[in-house]
């Protein structure tokens, strides 16, 4: 008892059982539980049939969960190192997709590889998070009061953001933004700075509105006015909207809902998949889901208050609040409390891109939590 206790403790390379043992295997359990309920709403949504959604997302699922398990294995100083690389191939593909992008909806969000649609603005969110874990972990107190030393963050910040924005791709560039913002704040930032930082931000949006493609103003008007335009840039949320309602308490049953089924819904198997939720579980199963959304988050959010080093407690934070925003967005959007903006429900939603990068990000906060003990030499990423 007392050898297990001493190879459990702050040493990232104890062996690979009691790796194993030390995952959060309830947490595991959440992500398959919502990953399932993506399943037979892809289901659904193809009329009850598993192709061509269903099937799809649940190989790329147990691909992802691999992924999600081998990265949880791997010690923090290896991660810090890797941060750097993982952030330099994110800017390289997302200049890539600029040049040599598949175009779809009249952006360029997505890079053909051997076969594969990957979409790099993704796999951004997750590098960022690394990069700039590694860099707040190796800065003390003294350092984040002067602002020279967040210049550089910053720019890692703006680079992502700004290549996203030229793509376009607003909904995924305000995501990166807030992920890039919330990990400013818990790694220590001065209340002044976060002043100078606020102040700016309602002349940049002003700014950033006049140069907004004319797609993406009509998402805004079309937000505050859906009814001038029934039949056209106001369908997608009078639809979602009449879809959310029609659930009622208990919902239409499964395979059953009317909208869905009579292809009124638009997107039902990515952007408004929760529409689908609500229509065929009504609210009971809408705030079902929601409630497994919560405990993901807040779950994440434990593993970070319980993480003895830095590092751990960024990343786990990072990819915490990537996932909020995520359903923030999904949500606000298909319920026509934001306008519409591309965003995809993680885990639920059919897409190649999003799934393997959010179990990349679970991958990285399970390993926050195998690793939790572990003390860190942060000023040069070794153990201490």
């Amino acid at each position: 008892m007392r050898f297990h206790k001493r190879l459990l403790r702050a040493e990232p390379s104890f062996r690979l059982m009691a790796k194993l043992w030390r995952i959060s295997w309830l947490y595991v359990l959440l992500i398959c539980a919502l990953a399932g309920i993506g399943y037979v709403t892809l289901y659904s949504a193809a009329g009850g049939v598993p192709y061509p959604f269903a099937a799809p997302q649940a190989a790329r699922f147990a691909v992802g969960l691999v992924l999600m398990v081998t990265i949880a294995m791997l010690p923090p100083h290896l991660l810090m190192r890797a941060s750097w690389g993982m952030y330099a191939l994110s800017l390289v593909l997302l200049v890539a997709v600029l040049h040599m992008g598949h175009v779809g909806k009249g952006a360029e969000r997505w890079l053909m590889i051997g076969g594969l649609q990957v979409q790099p603005s993704e796999f951004a969110k997750i590098a960022l998070v690394a990069v700039l874990a590694t860099w707040f972990s190796r800065m003390d107190y003294a350092r984040m009061g002067n602002p020279l030393w967040l210049i550089p963050p910053a720019f890692m910040v703006l680079v992502p953001v700004g290549l996203v924005l030229k793509e376009p791709n607003l909904g995924t560039a305000v995501i990166i933004g807030g992920i890039g913002a919330s990990l400013f704040f818990t790694a220590g930032m001065r209340l002044w700075q976060i002043i100078l930082l606020i102040l700016p931000v309602p002349s940049l949006v002003q700014f950033a509105y006049g140069h907004l493609h004319d797609y993406q103003k009509a998402r805004i008007t079309t937000f505050l006015h859906p009814e001038n335009d029934p039949l056209g840039a106001g369908y997608n949320i009078i639809q979602s909207k009449i879809a959310l309602g029609s659930g009622g308490m208990w919902g239409q049953g499964y395979l059953h809902g009317s909208q869905g089924q009579l292809n009124f819904l638009p997107e039902k198997q990515t952007d408004f998949i929760f529409t689908m939720i609500a229509e065929e579980w009504g609210f009971i199963g809408a705030a079902a889901v929601i409630a497994l959304l919560v405990l993901l988050i807040m779950g994440g959010m434990i593993m970070a208050i319980r993480c003895r080093n830095r590092f751990g407690r960024l990343i786990a934070l990072g990819i915490s609040m990537n996932f909020f925003f995520y359903c923030l967005v999904n949500l606000s959007m298909v319920m026509g409390a934001i306008p519409v903006g591309g965003v995809p429900l993680p885990l639920v939603s059919y897409g190649g891109s999003a799934m393997l990068n959010v179990m990349l990000g679970f991958g990285l906060l399970l390993s926050t939590w195998v690793h939790r003990d572990t003390r860190l030499d942060e000023s040069s990423g070794h153990t201490a």
